[in-house]
Protein backbone atom coordinates (compact mmCIF):
# COMPACT_ATOMS: atom_id res chain seq x y z
CA UNK A 1 0.00 0.00 0.00
CA UNK A 2 1.31 3.33 -0.95
CA UNK A 3 1.67 6.30 1.72
CA UNK A 4 -0.77 9.49 1.62
CA UNK A 5 -0.76 13.05 3.05
CA UNK A 6 -2.41 16.17 1.94
CA UNK A 7 0.74 17.95 1.12
CA UNK A 8 4.26 16.39 0.38
CA UNK A 9 7.06 18.90 1.09
CA UNK A 10 10.23 17.51 -0.50
CA UNK A 11 13.22 18.90 1.78
CA UNK A 12 13.03 20.82 5.08
CA UNK A 13 15.35 24.01 4.65
CA UNK A 14 13.37 27.62 5.05
CA UNK A 15 11.65 27.17 2.20
CA UNK A 16 10.36 24.02 2.56
CA UNK A 17 9.88 24.50 6.68
CA UNK A 18 8.16 27.70 6.45
CA UNK A 19 5.31 26.22 3.89
CA UNK A 20 4.75 23.33 6.03
CA UNK A 21 4.40 25.56 8.97
CA UNK A 22 2.07 28.22 6.69
CA UNK A 23 -0.03 24.65 6.13
CA UNK A 24 -0.05 23.03 9.40
CA UNK A 25 -0.91 26.05 11.76
CA UNK A 26 -3.58 27.17 10.14
CA UNK A 27 -5.37 23.99 8.32
CA UNK A 28 -6.41 20.65 9.42
CA UNK A 29 -4.31 19.06 6.40
CA UNK A 30 -1.90 16.74 6.75
CA UNK A 31 1.73 17.45 6.03
CA UNK A 32 4.57 15.20 5.72
CA UNK A 33 8.10 16.40 5.24
CA UNK A 34 10.59 14.12 4.02
CA UNK A 35 14.70 14.56 3.36
CA UNK A 36 17.21 12.71 2.84
CA UNK A 37 19.00 13.42 6.13
CA UNK A 38 18.30 11.81 8.84
CA UNK A 39 18.75 14.79 10.94
CA UNK A 40 15.50 16.94 9.58
CA UNK A 41 18.04 20.20 10.67
CA UNK A 42 20.66 18.74 8.23
CA UNK A 43 19.95 21.30 5.12
CA UNK A 44 21.56 23.93 2.66
CA UNK A 45 19.85 26.62 5.26
CA UNK A 46 21.81 25.33 8.22
CA UNK A 47 24.84 26.37 6.54
CA UNK A 48 23.94 29.86 5.82
CA UNK A 49 26.39 32.06 7.70
CA UNK A 50 25.57 35.78 6.75
CA UNK A 51 22.10 36.73 7.47
CA UNK A 52 18.93 37.43 6.11
CA UNK A 53 17.49 40.50 4.80
CA UNK A 54 15.02 42.61 6.82
CA UNK A 55 14.31 46.35 6.99
CA UNK A 56 17.08 48.24 8.15
CA UNK A 57 17.45 52.05 9.55
CA UNK A 58 16.73 55.00 6.62
CA UNK A 59 15.31 51.63 4.49
CA UNK A 60 12.73 51.53 2.01
CA UNK A 61 11.30 48.92 -0.46
CA UNK A 62 12.17 51.17 -3.18
CA UNK A 63 15.79 50.68 -1.96
CA UNK A 64 15.43 46.60 -2.28
CA UNK A 65 13.85 46.74 -5.07
CA UNK A 66 16.99 48.50 -6.95
CA UNK A 67 19.46 46.69 -4.97
CA UNK A 68 18.03 43.09 -6.02
CA UNK A 69 17.81 44.58 -10.08
CA UNK A 70 21.17 46.21 -9.71
CA UNK A 71 22.74 43.09 -8.70
CA UNK A 72 20.59 40.55 -11.10
CA UNK A 73 22.52 42.49 -13.92
CA UNK A 74 18.85 44.10 -15.04
CA UNK A 75 17.54 40.27 -15.49
CA UNK A 76 15.44 40.35 -12.28
CA UNK A 77 11.88 40.16 -12.43
CA UNK A 78 10.62 43.44 -11.37
CA UNK A 79 7.28 41.79 -9.48
CA UNK A 80 9.20 39.22 -8.09
CA UNK A 81 11.70 42.09 -6.89
CA UNK A 82 8.78 43.93 -5.39
CA UNK A 83 7.28 41.16 -3.42
CA UNK A 84 10.49 39.87 -1.40
CA UNK A 85 11.12 43.68 -0.57
CA UNK A 86 7.37 44.52 0.62
CA UNK A 87 6.51 41.05 2.27
CA UNK A 88 9.97 39.64 3.41
CA UNK A 89 10.75 41.83 6.14
CA UNK A 90 7.27 41.54 7.40
CA UNK A 91 7.65 38.18 7.54
CA UNK A 92 10.84 38.46 9.25
CA UNK A 93 9.63 40.37 11.55
CA UNK A 94 5.91 38.08 12.07
CA UNK A 95 7.09 34.52 12.19
CA UNK A 96 11.15 34.39 12.57
CA UNK A 97 10.79 37.12 15.55
CA UNK A 98 7.55 37.15 16.64
CA UNK A 99 6.62 33.12 16.08
CA UNK A 100 9.95 31.82 16.73
CA UNK A 101 12.23 33.79 18.52
CA UNK A 102 15.20 33.46 16.39
CA UNK A 103 17.70 35.08 18.47
CA UNK A 104 19.37 37.54 15.89
CA UNK A 105 22.29 39.91 17.60
CA UNK A 106 21.12 42.83 19.47
CA UNK A 107 22.95 45.95 20.63
CA UNK A 108 23.38 46.68 24.88
CA UNK A 109 19.96 47.72 24.63
CA UNK A 110 18.63 44.96 23.19
CA UNK A 111 18.03 46.94 19.79
CA UNK A 112 18.28 44.69 16.68
CA UNK A 113 21.19 45.16 14.74
CA UNK A 114 21.92 45.50 11.22
CA UNK A 115 25.13 44.62 9.46
CA UNK A 116 25.85 45.62 5.37
CA UNK A 117 27.25 42.97 2.91
CA UNK A 118 28.27 43.62 -0.94
CA UNK A 119 26.03 45.46 -3.41
CA UNK A 120 23.26 47.08 -0.57
CA UNK A 121 23.04 50.45 -0.16
CA UNK A 122 22.18 50.60 3.52
CA UNK A 123 22.48 47.84 6.41
CA UNK A 124 19.47 46.18 6.52
CA UNK A 125 20.81 42.62 7.44
CA UNK A 126 20.03 40.86 10.49
CA UNK A 127 22.48 37.81 11.55
CA UNK A 128 22.75 35.32 14.74
CA UNK A 129 26.52 35.48 14.62
CA UNK A 130 28.18 33.65 11.51
CA UNK A 131 25.30 30.78 11.85
CA UNK A 132 22.12 32.42 10.91
CA UNK A 133 21.13 29.64 9.15
CA UNK A 134 21.37 27.19 11.90
CA UNK A 135 19.22 29.24 13.98
CA UNK A 136 16.49 29.90 11.98
CA UNK A 137 16.48 26.14 10.78
CA UNK A 138 16.41 25.04 14.68
CA UNK A 139 13.83 27.32 15.00
CA UNK A 140 11.75 25.77 12.42
CA UNK A 141 12.10 22.43 12.69
CA UNK A 142 11.28 22.99 16.59
CA UNK A 143 8.41 24.31 16.14
CA UNK A 144 7.19 21.62 13.22
CA UNK A 145 7.88 18.75 15.66
CA UNK A 146 5.16 20.23 17.85
CA UNK A 147 2.34 20.25 15.68
CA UNK A 148 0.00 17.29 15.19
CA UNK A 149 -0.51 17.34 11.62
CA UNK A 150 3.17 17.26 10.39
CA UNK A 151 4.76 13.68 9.72
CA UNK A 152 8.48 14.16 9.53
CA UNK A 153 9.91 11.17 7.65
CA UNK A 154 13.96 11.32 7.29
CA UNK A 155 16.72 9.32 5.20
CA UNK A 156 14.06 9.08 2.57
CA UNK A 157 15.94 10.38 -1.18
CA UNK A 158 12.94 11.17 -3.68
CA UNK A 159 13.36 8.99 -6.64
CA UNK A 160 11.05 10.46 -9.09
CA UNK A 161 7.79 12.58 -9.29
CA UNK A 162 4.44 10.62 -9.72
CA UNK A 163 2.37 12.18 -12.73
CA UNK A 164 -0.74 10.86 -14.47
CA UNK A 165 0.97 11.42 -17.89
CA UNK A 166 3.92 9.26 -17.02
CA UNK A 167 2.97 6.82 -14.46
CA UNK A 168 -0.90 6.61 -14.58
CA UNK A 169 -1.79 3.01 -15.62
CA UNK A 170 -5.47 4.49 -16.90
CA UNK A 171 -4.74 5.45 -20.37
CA UNK A 172 -7.41 8.22 -20.59
CA UNK A 173 -4.99 10.22 -18.33
CA UNK A 174 -2.66 10.72 -21.31
CA UNK A 175 -5.15 13.31 -22.33
CA UNK A 176 -5.00 15.15 -18.90
CA UNK A 177 -3.08 17.82 -18.19
CA UNK A 178 0.35 17.03 -16.45
CA UNK A 179 -0.61 16.71 -12.74
CA UNK A 180 1.88 15.68 -10.00
CA UNK A 181 0.13 13.47 -7.50
CA UNK A 182 3.20 12.98 -5.23
CA UNK A 183 6.87 11.36 -5.28
CA UNK A 184 8.45 7.82 -5.38
CA UNK A 185 11.02 8.15 -2.22
CA UNK A 186 13.79 5.31 -1.82
CA UNK A 187 14.13 4.19 2.04
CA UNK A 188 17.65 4.85 2.21
CA UNK A 189 17.45 2.20 5.53
CA UNK A 190 15.42 -0.51 4.21
CA UNK A 191 16.79 0.08 0.67
CA UNK A 192 13.01 -0.05 -1.24
CA UNK A 193 11.43 2.59 -2.77
CA UNK A 194 8.12 3.85 -2.07
CA UNK A 195 4.96 5.81 -3.18
CA UNK A 196 4.14 8.48 -1.45
CA UNK A 197 0.93 9.99 -3.01
CA UNK A 198 -0.43 13.61 -2.53
CA UNK A 199 -2.89 16.29 -3.53
CA UNK A 200 0.08 18.59 -3.42
CA UNK A 201 3.61 18.33 -3.67
CA UNK A 202 6.13 21.03 -2.79
CA UNK A 203 9.84 20.44 -4.23
CA UNK A 204 12.40 22.45 -1.62
CA UNK A 205 15.45 20.05 -2.37
CA UNK A 206 17.82 23.35 -2.85
CA UNK A 207 20.62 23.95 -5.28
CA UNK A 208 23.02 21.99 -7.67
CA UNK A 209 26.42 23.32 -6.39
CA UNK A 210 27.93 19.76 -6.09
CA UNK A 211 27.91 18.91 -9.59
CA UNK A 212 30.44 21.36 -9.53
CA UNK A 213 34.55 20.21 -8.65
CA UNK A 214 34.76 23.50 -5.79
CA UNK A 215 31.40 24.30 -4.06
CA UNK A 216 30.52 25.64 -0.57
CA UNK A 217 27.13 23.64 -0.93
CA UNK A 218 26.81 20.11 1.03
CA UNK A 219 26.37 17.04 -0.45
CA UNK A 220 22.96 16.50 -0.86
CA UNK A 221 23.13 19.57 -3.28
CA UNK A 222 23.32 17.92 -6.52
CA UNK A 223 20.32 18.78 -8.57
CA UNK A 224 18.33 15.98 -7.75
CA UNK A 225 14.67 17.92 -7.88
CA UNK A 226 16.17 19.79 -10.34
CA UNK A 227 15.82 16.96 -12.52
CA UNK A 228 13.06 15.16 -11.43
CA UNK A 229 10.98 18.35 -12.56
CA UNK A 230 12.29 18.29 -15.53
CA UNK A 231 11.76 14.58 -16.27
CA UNK A 232 8.31 15.60 -15.08
CA UNK A 233 7.61 18.17 -17.71
CA UNK A 234 8.55 21.41 -15.78
CA UNK A 235 9.40 24.70 -17.47
CA UNK A 236 13.55 25.18 -16.31
CA UNK A 237 14.69 28.71 -16.76
CA UNK A 238 18.14 30.25 -16.61
CA UNK A 239 20.01 27.30 -15.68
CA UNK A 240 23.48 29.01 -17.17
CA UNK A 241 23.28 31.63 -14.25
CA UNK A 242 25.58 29.78 -11.28
CA UNK A 243 26.63 32.28 -8.74
CA UNK A 244 30.53 31.65 -7.45
CA UNK A 245 31.07 32.89 -4.06
CA UNK A 246 34.14 34.89 -4.41
CA UNK A 247 35.46 33.73 -0.55
CA UNK A 248 35.64 30.38 0.22
CA UNK A 249 39.25 28.81 2.44
CA UNK A 250 42.07 27.63 0.43
CA UNK A 251 43.53 25.15 2.64
CA UNK A 252 43.66 21.37 1.69
CA UNK A 253 41.20 19.73 3.34
CA UNK A 254 39.07 22.42 4.20
CA UNK A 255 36.65 21.71 1.22
CA UNK A 256 35.82 24.70 0.15
CA UNK A 257 34.64 26.00 3.47
CA UNK A 258 32.78 29.50 2.93
CA UNK A 259 34.02 32.93 4.30
CA UNK A 260 31.21 34.87 4.63
CA UNK A 261 30.47 38.03 2.60
CA UNK A 262 29.49 39.88 6.26
CA UNK A 263 33.52 39.26 6.64
CA UNK A 264 33.92 42.06 3.76
CA UNK A 265 30.75 44.02 5.23
CA UNK A 266 32.63 44.16 8.35
CA UNK A 267 35.56 45.79 6.86
CA UNK A 268 37.31 42.84 5.40
CA UNK A 269 40.03 43.66 2.24
CA UNK A 270 41.43 41.85 -0.80
CA UNK A 271 44.86 41.40 -1.47
CA UNK A 272 47.35 39.68 -3.57
CA UNK A 273 49.97 37.31 -2.15
CA UNK A 274 52.56 40.35 -2.97
CA UNK A 275 50.61 42.66 -0.87
CA UNK A 276 48.37 44.71 -3.50
CA UNK A 277 45.27 45.50 -3.18
CA UNK A 278 42.90 45.45 -6.43
CA UNK A 279 38.97 45.90 -5.63
CA UNK A 280 39.12 49.24 -5.68
CA UNK A 281 40.52 49.75 -9.67
CA UNK A 282 37.95 46.90 -10.39
CA UNK A 283 34.80 48.64 -9.23
CA UNK A 284 35.20 52.40 -7.73
CA UNK A 285 32.28 52.31 -6.86
CA UNK A 286 31.53 49.29 -4.40
CA UNK A 287 35.73 48.59 -3.86
CA UNK A 288 35.17 45.31 -1.78
CA UNK A 289 31.70 45.63 -1.43
CA UNK A 290 30.85 44.63 -4.92
CA UNK A 291 28.15 42.12 -6.13
CA UNK A 292 29.60 38.62 -6.27
CA UNK A 293 30.03 38.17 -9.71
CA UNK A 294 32.47 40.99 -10.08
CA UNK A 295 34.31 39.89 -6.71
CA UNK A 296 34.60 36.68 -8.19
CA UNK A 297 35.80 37.03 -11.79
CA UNK A 298 38.28 39.55 -10.41
CA UNK A 299 40.03 37.44 -7.92
CA UNK A 300 39.88 34.90 -10.78
CA UNK A 301 41.26 37.45 -13.23
CA UNK A 302 44.39 37.92 -10.42
CA UNK A 303 44.96 34.22 -10.70
CA UNK A 304 45.14 33.57 -13.93
CA UNK A 305 47.09 36.41 -14.73
CA UNK A 306 50.05 36.62 -12.27
CA UNK A 307 49.55 32.48 -11.39
CA UNK A 308 48.51 33.03 -7.95
CA UNK A 309 47.24 30.00 -6.10
CA UNK A 310 44.82 32.45 -3.80
CA UNK A 311 44.39 35.74 -3.08
CA UNK A 312 44.21 37.17 0.40
CA UNK A 313 40.98 38.47 2.78
CA UNK A 314 42.57 40.34 5.52
CA UNK A 315 40.14 41.49 8.38
CA UNK A 316 42.38 42.08 11.09
CA UNK A 317 43.61 45.82 9.88
CA UNK A 318 40.02 46.85 10.39
CA UNK A 319 38.52 45.03 13.11
CA UNK A 320 39.78 44.65 16.42
CA UNK A 321 40.57 40.57 17.70
CA UNK A 322 37.82 40.46 20.43
CA UNK A 323 35.33 41.95 18.15
CA UNK A 324 36.21 39.13 15.38
CA UNK A 325 36.42 36.32 17.88
CA UNK A 326 32.56 37.26 18.71
CA UNK A 327 31.30 38.36 15.41
CA UNK A 328 32.82 35.28 13.43
CA UNK A 329 33.09 32.30 15.91
CA UNK A 330 32.58 29.72 13.53
CA UNK A 331 34.88 31.19 11.07
CA UNK A 332 37.63 31.83 13.51
CA UNK A 333 37.29 28.10 14.99
CA UNK A 334 37.41 26.70 11.75
CA UNK A 335 40.59 28.71 10.51
CA UNK A 336 42.56 27.94 13.70
CA UNK A 337 41.77 24.63 13.15
CA UNK A 338 43.20 24.82 9.62
CA UNK A 339 46.29 27.03 11.28
CA UNK A 340 45.32 30.00 10.49
CA UNK A 341 44.29 32.69 13.26
CA UNK A 342 41.92 35.55 11.73
CA UNK A 343 42.17 37.61 14.43
CA UNK A 344 45.87 38.40 13.61
CA UNK A 345 46.48 36.89 10.02
CA UNK A 346 44.60 37.39 6.21
CA UNK A 347 43.22 34.39 5.26
CA UNK A 348 43.79 32.47 1.49
CA UNK A 349 40.36 32.17 -0.65
CA UNK A 350 39.65 31.19 -3.66
CA UNK A 351 35.60 31.57 -5.29
CA UNK A 352 33.50 28.54 -5.54
CA UNK A 353 30.31 27.56 -7.33
CA UNK A 354 27.62 28.37 -4.43
CA UNK A 355 24.27 29.77 -5.33
CA UNK A 356 21.49 28.42 -8.42
CA UNK A 357 19.78 31.55 -9.81
CA UNK A 358 17.89 29.43 -12.11
CA UNK A 359 15.58 26.25 -11.67
CA UNK A 360 11.90 25.67 -11.65
CA UNK A 361 9.92 28.30 -13.36
CA UNK A 362 7.37 29.55 -11.18
CA UNK A 363 5.19 32.57 -10.57
CA UNK A 364 4.51 34.66 -7.36
CA UNK A 365 3.68 32.02 -4.82
CA UNK A 366 5.60 29.14 -6.08
CA UNK A 367 3.45 27.01 -9.01
CA UNK A 368 5.16 25.36 -11.73
CA UNK A 369 4.20 24.64 -14.64
CA UNK A 370 2.76 20.97 -13.66
CA UNK A 371 -0.32 20.84 -11.92
CA UNK A 372 -0.22 20.05 -8.17
CA UNK A 373 3.67 20.72 -8.20
CA UNK A 374 5.00 23.46 -6.24
CA UNK A 375 9.00 25.13 -6.31
CA UNK A 376 10.47 27.29 -4.13
CA UNK A 377 13.65 27.62 -2.24
CA UNK A 378 17.03 27.64 -4.19
CA UNK A 379 15.50 24.86 -6.69
CA UNK A 380 13.08 26.96 -8.03
CA UNK A 381 13.52 30.15 -10.48
CA UNK A 382 10.79 32.75 -9.45
CA UNK A 383 12.72 35.52 -10.96
CA UNK A 384 14.28 37.62 -8.18
CA UNK A 385 18.14 36.54 -8.70
CA UNK A 386 18.04 37.55 -12.49
CA UNK A 387 22.06 36.70 -13.29
CA UNK A 388 23.50 37.25 -9.82
CA UNK A 389 22.40 36.75 -6.66
CA UNK A 390 21.91 40.15 -3.75
CA UNK A 391 23.64 38.90 -0.57
CA UNK A 392 21.42 37.63 1.56
CA UNK A 393 18.77 37.75 0.19
CA UNK A 394 18.53 33.59 -0.62
CA UNK A 395 17.15 33.02 3.17
CA UNK A 396 14.55 35.83 2.46
CA UNK A 397 13.12 34.47 -0.75
CA UNK A 398 12.58 30.74 1.22
CA UNK A 399 10.76 32.60 3.78
CA UNK A 400 8.42 34.48 1.34
CA UNK A 401 7.81 31.47 -1.53
CA UNK A 402 7.21 29.24 1.22
CA UNK A 403 4.88 31.33 3.19
CA UNK A 404 2.94 32.05 -0.04
CA UNK A 405 3.07 28.45 -1.42
CA UNK A 406 1.67 27.36 2.28
CA UNK A 407 -0.65 30.14 1.62
CA UNK A 408 -1.70 29.35 -1.69
CA UNK A 409 -2.66 25.47 -1.01
CA UNK A 410 -4.40 26.13 1.86
CA UNK A 411 -6.52 28.54 -0.07
CA UNK A 412 -7.54 25.23 -2.71
CA UNK A 413 -10.34 23.31 -2.78
CA UNK A 414 -8.86 21.54 -5.87
CA UNK A 415 -5.92 19.46 -4.68
CA UNK A 416 -5.14 16.95 -7.52
CA UNK A 417 -6.54 13.34 -6.66
CA UNK A 418 -5.89 9.82 -8.79
CA UNK A 419 -7.12 6.27 -7.36
CA UNK A 420 -3.97 4.19 -6.23
CA UNK A 421 -5.11 1.30 -8.07
CA UNK A 422 -3.57 3.42 -11.41
CA UNK A 423 -0.56 4.04 -9.66
CA UNK A 424 1.91 1.15 -10.13
CA UNK A 425 4.89 0.71 -7.69
CA UNK A 426 8.25 1.14 -8.03
CA UNK A 427 9.51 -1.19 -11.16
CA UNK A 428 12.95 -2.54 -9.90
CA UNK A 429 15.56 -4.27 -11.97
CA UNK A 430 15.36 -6.99 -9.19
CA UNK A 431 17.54 -9.62 -10.69
CA UNK A 432 20.55 -6.25 -11.64
CA UNK A 433 23.12 -5.64 -9.15
CA UNK A 434 23.49 -2.30 -6.94
CA UNK A 435 25.73 0.16 -8.04
CA UNK A 436 29.31 -0.08 -7.15
CA UNK A 437 30.35 2.56 -5.23
CA UNK A 438 33.66 2.99 -6.79
CA UNK A 439 31.82 3.54 -10.73
CA UNK A 440 29.03 5.24 -8.73
CA UNK A 441 31.82 7.86 -7.43
CA UNK A 442 33.77 8.29 -10.68
CA UNK A 443 31.44 8.91 -12.72
CA UNK A 444 30.20 11.80 -10.08
CA UNK A 445 34.04 12.99 -9.66
CA UNK A 446 34.08 12.96 -13.65
CA UNK A 447 30.35 15.44 -14.06
CA UNK A 448 32.31 17.92 -11.13
CA UNK A 449 35.32 18.34 -13.04
CA UNK A 450 33.79 18.67 -16.25
CA UNK A 451 31.57 21.58 -14.87
CA UNK A 452 34.60 22.96 -13.27
CA UNK A 453 36.68 23.13 -15.49
CA UNK A 454 34.30 24.08 -18.77
CA UNK A 455 31.29 25.50 -17.54
CA UNK A 456 32.77 27.23 -14.59
CA UNK A 457 33.82 31.08 -13.86
CA UNK A 458 35.60 31.26 -17.21
CA UNK A 459 33.76 30.11 -20.19
CA UNK A 460 33.56 30.86 -23.74
CA UNK A 461 32.24 29.00 -26.92
CA UNK A 462 35.24 26.08 -27.40
CA UNK A 463 34.65 25.47 -23.18
CA UNK A 464 30.97 24.63 -23.76
CA UNK A 465 30.99 22.84 -26.97
CA UNK A 466 33.74 20.80 -25.15
CA UNK A 467 31.23 19.98 -21.85
CA UNK A 468 28.09 19.37 -23.87
CA UNK A 469 30.72 17.11 -26.21
CA UNK A 470 31.55 15.22 -22.83
CA UNK A 471 28.42 14.90 -20.93
CA UNK A 472 26.10 13.57 -24.06
CA UNK A 473 29.42 10.97 -24.09
CA UNK A 474 29.01 9.97 -20.72
CA UNK A 475 25.22 10.22 -20.52
CA UNK A 476 25.08 7.49 -23.61
CA UNK A 477 28.17 5.93 -21.24
CA UNK A 478 26.05 5.07 -18.63
CA UNK A 479 22.24 5.54 -19.21
CA UNK A 480 22.34 1.92 -19.87
CA UNK A 481 24.03 0.62 -16.90
CA UNK A 482 21.83 2.62 -14.55
CA UNK A 483 18.98 1.51 -16.17
CA UNK A 484 20.03 -1.97 -15.15
CA UNK A 485 21.08 -1.60 -12.05
CA UNK A 486 19.25 -2.28 -8.98
CA UNK A 487 17.93 0.92 -7.04
CA UNK A 488 19.85 1.21 -3.75
CA UNK A 489 21.56 3.70 -1.70
CA UNK A 490 25.38 3.72 -1.18
CA UNK A 491 27.45 5.67 1.02
CA UNK A 492 30.63 7.41 -0.02
CA UNK A 493 32.94 6.79 2.22
CA UNK A 494 36.59 7.66 2.62
CA UNK A 495 37.97 4.39 1.16
CA UNK A 496 36.33 5.11 -1.93
CA UNK A 497 36.92 8.71 -2.42
CA UNK A 498 40.42 7.94 -1.56
CA UNK A 499 41.15 4.82 -4.23
CA UNK A 500 39.82 6.77 -7.16
CA UNK A 501 41.60 9.87 -6.51
CA UNK A 502 44.30 7.71 -6.28
CA UNK A 503 43.79 6.25 -9.55
CA UNK A 504 41.94 8.66 -11.39
CA UNK A 505 44.08 10.15 -14.18
CA UNK A 506 41.40 12.93 -15.68
CA UNK A 507 41.36 14.27 -11.51
CA UNK A 508 41.81 15.37 -9.52
CA UNK A 509 43.47 18.39 -10.80
CA UNK A 510 45.88 19.71 -9.24
CA UNK A 511 45.44 23.09 -6.57
CA UNK A 512 45.78 26.17 -8.12
CA UNK A 513 45.13 28.24 -11.19
CA UNK A 514 44.66 25.05 -13.69
CA UNK A 515 41.34 24.53 -11.78
CA UNK A 516 40.06 27.80 -12.57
Amino acid sequence: MPLSTDVLVIGCGIAGATAALRLAQDTQRQVMLITRAYDPEDSNTRYAQGGIVARGHDDSPDLLVEDILRAGAGLSLPAAARQIAELGPALVEDVLLRQLGVPFQRDADGNLTYTREGSHSVSRILHVEDATGHAIEKALIQRLQQLPNVTFRTGLTAVDLITSSHHSTNPLDIYTPITCHGAYVLDRAANKVDRVLAGATVLATGGVGRIFRHTTNPPSARGDGLAMAFRAGARVINAEYIQFHPTTLAIPGADNFLISEAVRGEGARLYTPDGRHFMDQVSPEWGDLAPRDIVARAIHHEMLEHGYPHVLLNLAEGMEPERIVDRFPTIYSTCKQAGIDISRDPIPVVPAAHYFCGGVHVDLVGRSSVDGLYAIGEVSCTGVHGANRLASTSLLEGLVWGYRAGEDIASRRDLASISEAYIPPWRDVSEGAGADPVLAYRDSRTIQNIMWLYVGLARNTHRLARALQDLNHLWEVIDGFYRSTRLAHYREDAEVSHFVDRHDVDGPFPSGVSEL
